[in-house]
């Protein structure tokens, strides 16, 4: 019995580190046990579900744990999607798999995730992946194309020098300034890997404020910055100037996607931060992670490109570089965080997760 009662609190130290809601029941799928993601999903402690019928939230699983009679205690595990019900929420579409709880005397283990979070597991997962491709490629793209660019600047030059009509020498200016331009873009490239960081303990208030500053002497006219603050976030162990640059970036931008408000003084960015808890960032779960959104009212991100915003070269404006957002991308995933975007016509919300607590 003392090694049962001791193999069982294992499973649960062990199950309340996951992301995954997990719940043990009875034979009569009544809850004897449910870890801390499950106490988040249903909105209920373990401690007021424990004893309850779980077949009041999940009609199904009654269904299922009779296919899991003493006679068939070996029955293979069984998975399907249904719906979670709770009092006075809509139905919520679930991942649920049961099977038997090895080592217990007859229990079952029920595990749920949210179809949602699934979804977006899986386009997190795709994404990341199709964004590290991208970034090495272009990467090395720009240190194979840097070389060269400058032996075109430096023979255009020298060409300069020989020529004496104006009209040709026109000729030698347009490929000089190409070629600089061209030189400018591989360097912006480059700049996510060639200053090693500095990491200190960053105060985030202190970050969006010097950010806040740069932006309102730049777009002095017109633009309305409101600050929402949580005064009780504490720091994040972090790079300083990588942070300024990430909400400098993002801030100009919500500046510019505001820019047609500015003759009415209709055009407003917030900024706000949150202490978060029970977070999935990188596909590790946080208790607790400090949350910072950049918020405006502008015309909102195209559709067409609204997925792959964060891809090196994909810009909605027409004299975007689409580098901006790609190196946002890169210093918040360099600091461990995750970065979102929710948008329609009149509101953009831009949320940034970042951990400050050890991975679980």
């Amino acid at each position: 019995m003392t090694q049962s009662r001791s193999f069982y609190a294992q499973v649960q130290a062990a199950a309340d580190l996951l992301a995954t809601s997990v719940i043990v029941l009875d034979r009569f799928a009544r809850v004897r046990w449910c870890n801390s993601a499950a106490e988040s999903l249903v909105g209920c402690s373990r401690r007021s579900l424990k004893g309850s019928d779980i077949g009041l939230l999940i009609p199904q699983v009654r269904d299922w744990v009779e296919r899991f009679s003493e006679k068939d205690a070996k029955y293979a595990p069984y998975s399907a999607v249904t719906e979670l019900c709770r009092p006075l929420v809509e139905p919520e579409p679930v991942h649920a798999s049961i099977s038997v709880l090895t080592g217990s005397d007859g229990l079952l283990i029920l595990e749920l995730t949210q179809v949602e979070r699934v979804i977006e597991q899986a386009r997190q997962e795709q994404e990341a992946g199709m964004s590290d491709a991208s970034r090495v490629l272009l990467r090395n793209l720009a240190h194979e194309v840097k070389n060269p660019l400058g032996g075109i600047r430096g023979a255009a030059q020298l060409l300069e020098a020989e020529l004496t009509s104006s009209e040709q020498r026109e000729f030698t200016e347009v490929i000089i300034a190409e070629a600089d331009r061209l030189q400018a873009l591989v360097d912006r490239l480059l700049v996510p890997y060639r200053r090693e960081r500095i990491l200190t303990d960053v105060n985030l208030h202190e970050v969006l404020e010097r950010a806040r500053n740069l932006v309102m002497a730049e777009f002095s006219h017109g633009l309305t910055v409101t600050r929402d603050y949580d005064v009780s976030v504490p720091p994040i162990k972090g790079d300083a100037e990588q942070l300024i640059q990430v909400f400098l970036n993002l801030m100009r931008n919500a500046a510019e996607a505001t820019r047609h408000l500015f003759a009415q003084e209709r055009a407003e960015i917030v900024l706000r931060t949150r202490v978060a808890r029970q977070c999935i960032i990188q596909r590790h779960r946080y208790k607790m992670a400090l949350q910072v959104q950049v918020i405006d009212n502008g015309q909102g991100i195209d559709e067409s490109i609204r997925e792959k915003i964060f891809y090196p070269l994909v810009t909605g404006r027409d004299n975007g570089t689409g580098l901006g957002l790609s190196i946002v991308q890169t210093y918040v995933e360099q600091h461990g965080g995750s970065i979102e975007v929710d948008s329609q016509p009149g509101h953009t919300v831009f949320t940034l997760l970042f951990p400050l607590s050890k991975p679980q």
